[in-house]
């Protein structure tokens, strides 16, 4: 079984990083891979509870990570520096996740077979 680590670092809405990021991974996991969630930068601003992204024009696949158990994705890390620079604690998120240092980062990029970056 392949390990994919799925980086998001672009912020959610003006692009379709976000929306083909999850796919990718509902996709991955869907044909067994093990699949892991990274975000870092503006890419935790995909996690936000209470978005209303249609206010601006755009369509809210945000909801669409509260289905990751169902496709085995447990593995849901956020940078803390990154929580920390945009004021939000995991509490402000809208999926369980677990923050970790650069050093975790690290290791977890090491410890999979392949990174995309969104």
């Amino acid at each position: 079984m392949k390990k994919i680590c799925i980086l998001f670092r672009s912020a959610p809405h003006g692009t379709t990083k976000g929306r083909e990021g999850l796919d990718l991974a509902l996709l991955s996991a869907s044909f067994e891979q093990e699949v892991s969630l990274l975000f870092v930068d503006e890419g935790i601003l995909h996690l936000v509870k209470d978005q209303q992204p249609e206010l601006i024009g755009a369509k809210d696949y945000i909801a669409t990570f509260k289905a990751l158990p169902l496709y085995d994705i447990d593995v849901v890390l956020v940078c803390k520096q990154s929580l920390a620079d945009y004021g939000l604690t995991p509490g402000l998120l809208t999926i369980p996740v677990t923050a970790v240092n650069d050093d975790s980062i690290a290791a977890h990029i090491k410890s999979v077979d392949e990174v995309i970056v969104f």
